[in-house]
């Protein structure tokens, strides 16, 4: 059990049998009346988000996240099979859940899957990536302005905005978190 006393940042916690993580918290001492603590949090599975004040003696069944690191295996079309690294089990995954990490994950590639009470509710893809452009316009030899940048498609189908000297073929490496290009890959 956690006290609304306790909540801090990324603190997971269940109400109403669904999870949520606080966002932000504020513990409130008005001059009259009783103590409180003005909290903002997102339910995990709907990402609805919402404010609320709670006295801080409240106590709250604590949310027990799980992930897991799994390998991203195929798509037969409407699911998205991933393999657990340990026990080699795959988990099929559907469209909605993986749409946003599907930009960056090839077959094979590693990714974390967020789970509560043994259902998967999240996929992210790691931090940063490095993909091969498959499609882009031609720079133009000269243009050497600061800061112009270019549209480009890279293996997994994303559309990342790169600089113009970026040709087909190059592998650039993408922060997946903002969906930016870094520079050319190290590998």
């Amino acid at each position: 059990m956690i006290y609304a006393g306790d909540f801090r940042k990324g603190i997971t916690f269940e109400m109403n049998g669904e999870p949520h993580v606080v966002l932000d918290f504020q513990h409130v001492k008005p001059g009259k009346g009783a103590a409180f603590v003005r909290t903002k949090y997102r339910n995990i599975l709907t990402g609805a988000t919402r404010e609320e004040a709670f006295n801080p003696n409240d106590k709250f069944p604590k949310a027990h996240i799980e992930t897991k690191q799994m390998q991203y295996l195929y798509n037969d079309g409407e699911l998205y099979y991933f393999m657990d690294q340990e026990t080699y089990d795959q988990v099929p995954l559907t469209k909605d859940l993986v749409e946003e990490a599907m930009k960056y994950i090839r077959e094979n590639d590693i990714a974390t899957v967020k789970f509560y009470k043994e259902g998967a509710f999240d996929v992210e893809a790691p931090n940063f990536v490095d993909l091969v452009v498959t499609e882009t316009e031609p720079g133009v030899k000269g243009d050497t302005a600061t800061n112009v940048t270019k549209a480009a498609t890279v293996e997994t189908g994303a559309v990342i905005q790169v600089p113009i000297f970026i040709n087909e073929g190059e592998k650039i490496q993408i922060d997946t978190r903002s969906g930016e290009y870094l520079g050319r890959s190290k590998e």
